[in-house]
């Protein structure tokens, strides 16, 4: 499986905030972002170009990219599959991501990252409706229920990212039942329902379409 191998506070450097990319560390004053607010590289903080209207448009292209966890071609199969969905573009794009289970079990707080949820998933230790499902792009749907295994509920990973969680806004699509390590699809995200980080869809609309 192809995997991001570049050191991820570099690239919530590139985009200029926080990705949450790097899991508990995102949360406390070691945070790349905290100590370096500046692009990484030799010229980082002297460079001040004017961004061009393709440079913004692939900037956040990027952003969502990293975000999500999602190299290139994952991410453009993505995009061609919403264009062809009914509705936006753009919302369909999000809604997508947001179905993946690996999004779905972060969102549930039993993973710090997004990449800690990926490879709880890999790893055989989420059940869907009693089935263990370790591929982390699988779409969730309504009235499914995911359920951590039982012989990960006292790991000190999951325990510290469920208390973290705590203080996190509740993914509003999601009965999350975090003392239990489930929860329950109740209906598909909607577009306001994804505010972190904040997304300008359309702009990756006008990136491909070009």
């Amino acid at each position: 499986m192809a995997r991001q191998r570049e050191g991820v506070c570099r690239l919530c450097r590139r985009e200029r905030m926080k990705l949450y990319l790097k899991g508990m560390r995102c949360y406390t004053d070691r945070c790349a972002i905290e100590r370096r607010n500046f692009p990484p590289g030799q010229h980082g903080q002297s460079r001040r170009t004017k961004m061009t209207a393709y440079g913004t448009q692939l900037r956040e292209k990027q952003k969502v990219k990293r975000t999500y966890g999602l190299l290139e071609r994952q991410f453009r199969n993505y995009f061609e599959k919403a264009e062809k969905a009914n509705g936006p573009t753009g919302e369909n794009l999000i809604i997508t991501l947001e179905r993946r289970l690996d999004n779905v079990v972060f969102r549930m707080g039993l993973g710090s990252s997004r990449a800690q949820a990926r490879q709880l998933v890999s790893h055989g230790h989420v059940k869907v409706n009693g089935r263990k499902v370790n591929v982390p792009s699988y779409q969730v749907a309504v009235g499914e229920e995911i359920v951590l295994t039982d012989k990960m509920r006292e790991n000190a990973m999951i325990l510290q990212a469920r208390d973290v969680s705590q203080s996190q806004a509740i993914a509003p699509w999601l009965d999350i039942d975090r003392e239990n390590h489930r929860a329950k699809v109740v209906s598909l995200p909607k577009r306001e329902d994804v505010q972190t980080p904040p997304i300008t869809e359309q702009l990756i609309v006008e990136l491909y379409s070009k």
